[in-house]
This record gives structure tokens, sequence and C-alpha cells, in this order.
């Protein structure tokens, strides 16, 4: 799982702490807010991968700034806490809330939704649509979020329009090959990282490959568990250091 930046909001400071600790333990970044405006200006001033949000708080609860936060951000991710039956829960479910966690809740239910949020999105440029298919089921199967494009072109529009963590890319595709769109991306900024894969490896491709720099290459057909180590090593687990925080202070109250 990929590094997350992740906003724990919550005017019970001990048990933010708590969280942030144990959120921190997995590797990823937080940010605390103690109430719902500290949380909308959190969200105004940077993007977070998901947010852990009480619903009973002091100056402004939990729903409602959920509701101002997607103004913002409207794909803001966002899972509600809570120890009571709370009507006005509803509101947010309707409107795009991930989830709740009823309190007490256990860890790991935090950990899931913050797995769940955070598994990159993958698309499958692929032309056979049974491979395709069976590689894009494979992948949701995994808790990856997963969609194919049939054609070099699509491929390349997909990523262009931006959401994708990380691209599967076969060499051979109709309108615009795997090479060519690599190298389109790659003359426009900086791609997503890439899993080249190819029934037709050589000699020729391989050095198109190291010019590219790129070191992801499967051949097919693909095994399920070389291809999920590869997506994790593209994707990458940045080591993280406790004592570095995010600009803006996290951790404040």
């Amino acid at each position: 799982m990929k590094q997350a930046r992740v906003l724990i909001v919550d005017d019970d400071r001990d048990l933010a702490e708590s969280l942030a600790d144990f959120v921190e333990m997995h590797g990823h970044q937080v940010t605390l807010a103690s109430n719902g405006k500290e949380a909308i200006e959190c969200f105004r001033e940077r993007e977070f991968d998901i947010a852990f949000m009480d619903v009973r708080m002091p100056i402004m609860n939990g729903v409602d700034s959920f509701l101002e936060i997607r103004q913002l951000r409207p794909d803001a991710k966002v899972v509600l806490m809570t120890g009571f039956k709370e009507p006005i829960v509803d509101r947010a479910l309707q409107n795009g809330a991930l989830g709740v966690l009823q309190k007490p809740f256990q860890l790991s239910d935090l950990l899931a939704e913050l797995e769940g949020a955070t598994k990159p999105v993958v698309l499958i440029a692929e032309d056979n649509a049974d491979v395709a298919q069976t590689l894009r089921l494979m992948l949701e199967f995994h808790g990856y979020k997963a969609s194919v494009a049939a054609t070099g072109q699509d491929a390349l529009a997909r990523v262009q329009a931006g959401g994708i963590d990380v691209l599967i890319l076969d060499l051979r595709l109709p309108v615009m090959g795997g090479l060519q769109v690599y190298e389109t991306l790659k003359a426009q900024g900086t791609p997503p990282p890439t899993v080249v894969v190819s029934g037709h490896l050589d000699s020729d491709n391989d050095r198109s490959l190291r010019r590219l720099h790129i070191n992801e290459c499967l051949s097919k057909p693909i095994r399920v568990d070389i291809l999920l180590a590869a997506i994790e090593r593209v994707v990458g687990e940045p080591a993280y250091n406790r004592d570095q925080r995010e600009v803006g202070q996290p951790r404040r109250s």
C-alpha cells in the first residue's frame, strides 16, 4: 500500500493521538484537527488521501464540515466516526461519505478503510478482451480499482485525464503501440508507474525499454503473484520518518 496523507478530526485529543500513532506505525503521514472548521481549513491548504472525522464536535460537526469539504474538493474521501445513533449521518452517506466507524471500533477496521481508499487505481492497456477482463477481475479481487483501455490512443487519453496511479501497458496495441504511448507520456511530463507486459519481447524492445528506463517488464502469460509484486515495486513505499511532518504543522489540535 502506498504512503497516504491522512487527516484525523476529533475533539478527543487522546483518541486522535492514539489513532495517529497507529496510522503512522503503518507508514502514513498524519495531520490532526480538533473540529470541523479546522478540518475545512486543512482541506483548503492541502490534499488528503482520506480523512477520519468525528461527528459530534464543537464549533462545527463532522457532517456539516464534510458537506463543505465536498464543495472544496468533490473527490474528498471521508469516513465518519461516532459513538451515537446519528440521524444526520445519512446526509453525509447520501452525499458520498465512504462509511461510518461506530465507536468503539477495532483499529483493524480503520486500517481496512484506509487500505481500501488508498489502493492504487490501475489502468490495463490491453487489446485482448479476455486477458484484459481476467487481469481486471484479478486486481479487483486483491482490492485495486482497475479499468481497461483497448487501444494505445485510449490509454494515452485516459492517463492524460488524470487519476491513474499505475499503468499496465501491453507493447502491441492497435492505433498506437505501447512504446509510443509511453514515449508520448514521458515527453509530456512524468508518466505513471508502468509495468510493461508482452508476449513478444526481443532485443529491439529490450533496448527501447532500457532507453526509456522501464524496469518492470513481464512476459505473457502473467502470473498473478508476479504482477502484484511488480505493481508494489513500481508504486513504491517510501521510508517514513516519524520526525518528518507535512508543511502546515500536522498533528495540530
